[in-house]
């Protein structure tokens, strides 16, 4: 979900909004971009690569679009998956839509699976698709699937579609750092490396640097700007006019909040160990199970709600309103290979007895949903009788 900044980075956030609206003509023109060109570097060094590869965009989604929306699409294949998020699918088959037409192709992902069944399903998948001279096969892979809450293999995967000659747009939301490094919401970086930089022409919106011309390999949007500094080259990426440009300043902040508390890797194994045992021990308790026992993809635990009950919008009412306003919590829940299911989201400020509320929640949200469920049902008895 949104997630929450810790207090150190909204307070600095606070501090920047203070700066900006003293004075608001400054900020944007001379200001902005130095304090961008500085967060950029930040970014790179954080995912081990060059500044002048990765530039800021507002969300994940946005960052898709517009690489996605940068190909010069002909007669190719657009291989999305049946777990990709909804608004990166709806982009795959809007582009579908509309001329000249690629066609849209789902590679299915069923769990529970294994890391060695998903690398020989996707191989396979990949080699079935048409090839012929010209066509561009353009893979979106997910690092982390929203529902189910699935940590997949991504890098053997991009590995994968490399070796067989297909493009990756890698869908990493929530990859660095779990909800934006702790960052002010919302920001996304996206990643491009020199080599496929002239696929990139345009913003989404299109923004003030767009260079108009014939040819599809140069003058392009990275590499052929007027003012051809990191600098300027990075802040029209996220310039299409007047934005919050609070957010993508905040990293810094962040990244110093995420050394006070350790290291990335002690970040990830408190999340991850926590949400493991916290996991294992609520569906133990619910009577229920784990999708994933081993933690290899990650957590995602049985609710105890009839698998036989669809996806019907009453329910996903009653539970969101029931945890959100009733309980004052919330873990996401669906609907997957005829079973209900919650995702456990796990952050450094959780701890064990966290998860002992989430199950007295659950358990009472179950009962209360199973009552709307039989209670419609009973009326429409009755209402045939």
């Amino acid at each position: 979900m949104s997630g929450a900044a810790p207090i150190p980075v909204q307070q600095a956030a606070n501090a920047l909004s203070d700066t900006v609206e003293s004075n608001p003509d400054l900020f944007p023109k001379l200001t902005y971009t130095i304090l961008l060109a500085y967060v950029r570097k930040e970014v790179a060094n954080l995912i081990g690569t060059k500044a002048d590869e990765v530039v800021l965009v507002t969300n994940a989604s946005v960052g898709i679009n517009t690489v996605l929306r940068n190909f010069v699409w002909k007669r190719d294949i657009i291989v999305a998956a049946n777990t990709s998020f909804v608004s990166i699918s709806k982009t795959a088959e809007y582009l579908g839509d509309i001329p000249p037409h690629p066609t849209i192709s789902y590679f299915s992902i069923n769990f529970p699976t294994t890391h060695s069944i998903l690398f020989s399903s996707i191989r396979s998948y990949i080699q079935s698709l048409p090839q012929s001279e010209g066509k561009k096969r353009v893979a979106v892979i997910d690092s982390i699937i929203s529902r189910p809450g699935v940590l997949l293999p991504w890098k053997e995967m991009v590995k994968i579609c490399k070796e067989e000659g297909v493009y990756s747009a890698v869908d990493a939301v929530h990859s660095l750092g779990q909800e934006a490094l702790y960052g002010e919401r919302s920001i996304a970086v996206i990643y491009v490396p020199e080599r496929n930089q002239h696929i990139i022409k345009a913003t989404l919106p299109t923004s003030n640097a767009y260079i108009s011309g014939t040819s599809h390999t140069k003058p392009n949007l990275l590499n052929n700007l007027s003012v051809r500094s990191f600098l300027r080259r990075g802040a029209v990426l996220i310039w299409t006019g007047t934005i919050d440009y609070i957010p993508a300043l905040t990293i810094p902040d962040a990244l110093k909040f995420r050394a006070w508390l350790g290291s990335e890797v002690k970040i990830n194994k408190y999340c991850h160990d926590l949400a493991m045992r916290g996991g294992k021990r609520v569906a133990d308790v619910l009577g229920t199970s784990v999708m994933d026992v081993d933690g290899e993809f990650t957590l995602n635990m049985k609710l105890p709600f009839p698998g036989s009950i669809p996806y019907p919008s009453e329910i996903v009412f009653a539970f969101c309103k029931g945890m959100l306003e009733g309980h004052k919590a919330f873990s996401p829940h669906f609907w997957c290979n005829g079973k209900w299911w919650t995702r456990v989201s796990v952050q450094v400020f959780n701890e064990i007895e966290d998860f002992e509320k989430l199950r007295k929640a659950w358990l009472s949200i179950c009962k209360d949903g199973l009552e709307v469920v039989t209670k419609k049902q009973g009326l429409k008895n009755g209402q045939a009788k």
